[in-house]
């Protein structure tokens, strides 16, 4: 592999392929394919690790890593689920991973501050850990299709009202309702059978 980001090849060969044959060929080490994948999804990934670590520079670092894992882990990929949610599992993992990296090293702390990410400057060491980060996944697959449908775009890709409210053709109030029921689900739920997830809460509910 010549480099892990694109050099804005052209892509036409592509254009008529749907997403799971996209990721088919990517999971066979097509380039050309994870060119394709990053140019519909970094903008979008970009804009939901902006909102968790509150910096651009920091999000763009924290996104090329991203991609990176991305690569590296293509074979584990199963092109019959979901990818945008497997994708945009690796980008909370990794957010998940530098606040717990913070967690140990003071000058990162201090980094964190100046950078005015004050927010998350007192994190347990066991925060983000992957049971919580497995538990809370496992609360959004259990609400009802259409609900989790919603969740995801809105809570895990960044999406916002306007483009759920285009996308699925169904209004503002109506996506507004079914984030409301979702988060206080989980947050019941999570209150009830597991009080480690939290933190996660208060990121990719509250946020």
């Amino acid at each position: 592999m010549s480099g892990f980001f694109p050099k804005l090849t052209m892509l036409n060969n592509l254009d008529a392929c749907n997403e799971k044959e996209l990721i088919t060929l990517f999971i066979d080490g097509d380039e050309v394919a994870f060119e394709k994948i990053y140019r519909l999804y970094c903008k979008r990934l970009l804009g939901n690790i902006i909102k968790l670590v509150k910096s651009e520079d920091l999000a763009a670092e924290l996104l090329q890593e991203v991609f990176v894992k991305l690569w590296c882990n293509r074979h584990h990929i199963d092109p019959d689920r979901s990818f945008s949610s497997y994708l945009f599992r690796i980008s909370q993992n990794q957010v998940c991973d530098f606040y717990r990296k913070a967690a140990r090293n003071k000058k990162l702390q201090e980094a964190i501050i100046a950078g005015s990410i004050a927010t998350y400057v007192h994190i347990e060491e066991n925060f983000c850990n992957k049971e919580d980060i497995q538990y809370l996944h496992q609360l959004v697959e259990s609400l009802p299709p259409r609900r989790r449908t919603i969740f995801q775009l809105i809570k895990m890709e960044g999406l916002s009202y306007e483009e759920v409210s285009m996308q699925l053709n169904i209004s503002k109030a109506t996506i507004n309702d079914h984030i409301v029921k979702a988060t206080k689900y989980i947050l019941e739920q999570s209150t009830l059978h597991h009080a480690g997830v939290a933190s996660l809460l208060a990121i990719f509910l509250l946020a």
